[in-house]
């Protein structure tokens, strides 16, 4: 799995749309699709937004863990 399959996840796990969550991290239904697609990277400032939005860390995002939250909060 890669990085933007865990975007989609979490979003669609979050009953949410393409749309709310580019709203949320403050950009555009056409960017935030390319994030999910692979097709563009996301910038880590979004990252950021979305792992504070779903409450999980950076680092379930990236894939480096399959652990949601980081133990330590």
């Amino acid at each position: 799995m890669s990085y933007y399959r865990r975007l989609r996840e979490l979003r669609e796990d979050h009953d949410k749309t393409q749309k709310e969550i580019a709203d949320i991290i403050e950009t555009t239904y056409q960017y935030y699709s390319a994030y999910e697609r692979g097709i563009r990277d996301i910038p880590f400032q979004r990252v950021i937004k979305l792992a504070r939005y779903y409450g999980v860390s950076i680092d379930y995002i990236a894939e480096l863990t399959d652990i949601p939250q980081n133990p330590s909060i």
